[in-house]
């Protein structure tokens, strides 16, 4: 009975509020374009939060991941002739072995020396797919990555060329990433990761491999991740080296933290505001991360559950001012 409700659970309440931004997105964006891009960030930043959010690390690697998912699905595309699905594939696998690979060294450090491993992980890599410009483009970045059609069992489902089949495209896959996502902090794996973040010391003595539930959570946020990156890549048709720098990770941390951490419909909140404020404001005024750093500070001292968090607070307050009245209302009648 508790199995089928938890269940229950994960195809309710929060994902339907998700499923139903995603539904309203396109029509109330200006273009699809713009709402793919947040889908995709909204990606990378649930696979954020996943470490961030639920495991308490805080790596500055996202873009490793992101951008190895990018430059491995664009290789593959343009190289090995791979369809849509094996790309992905291929993203997925390429950003959960290299998060294997990051995660395996930093996670033998905590605090402060963990947060400047990844840094310099990052750096590495960046330095790494500047230098091998015969595979990445260099600075010019990898032109010409196609976007191929939907095929499943040699036969083509969909032409991905409009913006409209490509955002319901990237939609689906985000609402079957999300449910992933949720299935897995709803298991007893999350729950672990949970007590991990709130004090691993304790979590350790309980008897819990600590190392080997970060590490897993590495690799899960590395594979997700990395499909975003693939995603970003068919949606520029480029995979930019930028995509690889300490900046994006430092993006997709400011997107999870202003989203609300510990909350996978947070993701897209801070994904949908960071992506939105900057379609606003950089072709009025080039200076506009300014603005970005005023509204970080704003939510870490006004709302550090942030944005999902202002909301659910909101939420709580106008629920107990409707008992409240209603409890009124009863107490009148029964007086009467």
């Amino acid at each position: 009975m508790n199995t089928s409700k938890k269940q229950a659970s994960i195809f309710s309440g929060v994902t339907l509020a998700a499923l139903a931004a995603v539904v309203l997105m396109p029509l109330l964006l200006p273009s699809a374009t713009l709402a793919t891009e947040i889908l995709i960030f909204a990606l990378a930043a649930l696979g954020c939060n996943l470490l961030l959010g639920y495991t308490g690390l805080l790596s500055f690697g996202q873009a490793i991941f992101f951008g190895g998912g990018a430059y491995v699905a664009s290789l593959t595309m343009i190289h090995l002739n791979f369809g849509l699905l094996g790309a992905l594939f291929a993203a997925m696998v390429s950003g959960a072995a290299l998060a294997a690979l990051v995660g395996l060294l930093a996670i033998r450090r905590t605090g402060i020396y963990f947060v400047m491993l990844t840094l310099a992980f990052t750096q590495m890599a960046y330095f790494l797919a500047y230098t091998l410009s015969d595979w990445t483009g260099g600075d010019n970045g990898l032109l010409d990555v196609p976007r191929p059609p939907l095929t499943l069992l040699g036969f083509e489902i969909s032409d991905l060329t409009s913006s409209y089949a490509f955002y319901t495209f990237v939609a689906v896959m985000f609402m079957l990433i999300f449910v992933f996502a949720r299935r897995v902090i709803h298991s007893p794996f999350g729950t672990t990761l949970v007590a991990i973040r709130e004090n691993e010391g304790r979590a350790s003595a309980v008897g819990f491999s600590t190392n080997h539930f970060k590490l897993l959570a590495f690799v899960i946020s590395g594979g997700i991740t990395g499909i975003a990156g693939a995603l970003y890549a068919m949606l520029l048709n480029f995979a930019p080296l930028s995509n690889i720098e300490l900046l994006m990770s430092e993006n997709i941390l400011i997107m999870t933290i202003i989203g609300g951490t510990g909350s996978l419909l947070g993701s897209l909140l801070g994904a949908g505001s960071i992506v939105m404020l900057g379609d606003l404001l950089s072709s009025v005024w080039p200076r506009w991360m300014i603005i970005l750093g005023i509204a970080l500070i704003a939510v870490v001292l006004f709302m550090p559950s942030g944005l999902w968090g202002g909301v659910e607070s909101l939420i709580k307050r106008w629920k107990e001012r409707r008992s409240g009245v209603s409890e009124e209302a009863t107490k009148e009648v029964e007086a009467k």
